[in-house]
């Protein structure tokens, strides 16, 4: 048998074995959504039922597709679960498609597949009405078309900006990460004594101009339609003021989610929030949320970091959302806990420590004018979209989830930092 057909037999198997495990956690696991997960499920009902699509609070793009595929095989949250198996298997590969943009050898490459495809979280997210799972598959997509050779290629990347935003909000950022990524591509050039500096900065401006602008003409009927709701300009959503107010104030010690009316002298209760529109609401918290984070630079700060740290020390905590409803026993569902713990912790502590190492690398090479793997650069940019935005806003386990490839792909660099090689080049 040939070295080839041996290395697509591994990675069909591995694949499969993931589509087994999802499949038998879901049949297992009976999960029963709770908090934001029954939000999306009866926000996807109305939408099948002819319904109003949301009401501009939050986003609702997973709710939407989840609302289409109710209204053709009913309303059950089981087409939901058996959507994101198949997103998950659509994630895999995609996967395996960036990792031959890498410059890893086989081997890790393979280590790398392997440890995602059977990483507890991407079986076990599969109960979960979350959005997590199709928005990652629109991230890995993204990136798939990034590192293609294809034309138009951001002319599409804006289209996918547009899709990722409806699902997350802060997703229009990625327009900085093709900015970023393309000016260190220029770099690159710069190093080999080829580019100009005012041409380096002018192409990946205009990339990433196009980028926003297609993204922003994909998302103007939406925002028409919540200008239309709210009287006046409306976000694709308006949570981000809330979320904003409740992880930034002097109640807060944790770094996580807490009510609104907890906040000393809150709003929220007074009949001129209650009574205003989701946009006033939206800009009433956050203008609060803002002085406040001028007034406490050092809290907030400190807030910050605490966020960081329960989105990715890597306890997991995420894995009890998947438990709500089930008919596992107290003792099961803490053997689970602890198996997820074991394998979780050491991959994220580790792969995390390789990203900041790897940054560092990056930033001297910068400076000493030197090459940096386009590749690892563009990871590590799109890491610190996620990490910046959980710093500002809000920070839990679940949120990690779209980074996990990222981490593992990072976390198979170690043995090259303490080998002292240096970064592909």
């Amino acid at each position: 048998m040939s070295v080839m057909r041996m290395g697509k037999r591994f990675y069909a198997v591995v694949l499969a074995l993931s589509l087994l495990f999802s499949v038998i956690w879901v049949l297992a696991v009976d999960t029963v959504p709770m908090s934001d997960f029954k939000y999306y499920h009866e926000v996807a009902e109305q939408v099948a039922s002819g319904g109003q699509w949301g009401d501009t609070y939050t986003t609702v793009g997973y709710s939407i597709v989840l609302g289409f595929l109710y209204k053709l095989f009913g309303a059950h949250w089981y087409v939901g679960k058996i959507l994101n198996i198949i997103l998950t298997v659509i994630n895999i590969l995609l996967l395996l498609r960036i990792l031959e943009h890498s410059r890893l050898r086989e081997g890790v490459r393979k280590a790398v597949f392997i440890v995602y495809a059977l990483f507890p979280a991407v079986i076990y997210y599969n109960s979960l009405l979350a959005t997590e799972i199709m928005f990652t598959t629109v991230m890995l997509l993204s990136t798939v078309v990034y590192f293609s050779t294809i034309r138009y290629k951001y002319l599409l990347l804006g289209i996918l900006t547009a899709v990722n935003t409806m699902i997350k909000p802060f997703f229009i950022l990625y327009f900085l990460v093709i900015f970023l990524t393309e000016f260190l591509a220029y770099r690159n050039e710069k190093a080999s004594g080829r580019g100009d500096f005012l041409r380096g900065l002018t192409r990946a401006g205009l990339r990433a101009a196009v980028v926003l602008a297609v993204a922003m003409l994909v998302l103007s009927p939406w925002l028409y339609r919540n200008y239309r709701l709210n009287g006046e300009f409306s976000w694709v959503s308006n949570n981000g003021g809330i979320v904003l107010y409740i992880n930034n104030n002097s109640q807060n010690t944790h770094g996580g989610w807490m009510p609104a009316e907890q906040v000393e002298n809150s709003p929220v209760t007074t009949p001129e929030y209650m009574n205003a529109t989701w946009t006033q609401k939206n800009k009433m918290l956050s203008q609060l949320a803002k002085e406040w984070i001028v007034a406490h630079p050092r809290e907030f700060i400190n807030l910050g970091l605490k966020r960081l740290a329960l989105t990715f020390k890597g306890e997991g905590d995420d894995i009890y959302f998947t438990f709500n409803g089930s008919s596992l026993s107290p003792e099961r569902r803490t053997f689970i806990y602890r198996l997820n713990e074991m394998v979780r912790i050491p991959i994220f502590l580790l792969g995390i420590f390789s990203i900041l190492v790897h940054s560092l690398l990056v930033v001297y090479r910068l400076l000493k004018q030197q090459k940096t793997s386009s590749f690892e650069s563009y990871l590590l940019i799109l890491f610190y979209m996620f990490a910046g935005t959980y710093f500002l806003t809000e920070g839990q386990s679940r949120y990690a989830f779209p980074t996990l490839w990222i981490i593992i792909y990072f976390l198979w660099q170690v043995p090259k930092l303490f080998k002292g090689i240096r970064m592909p080049q």
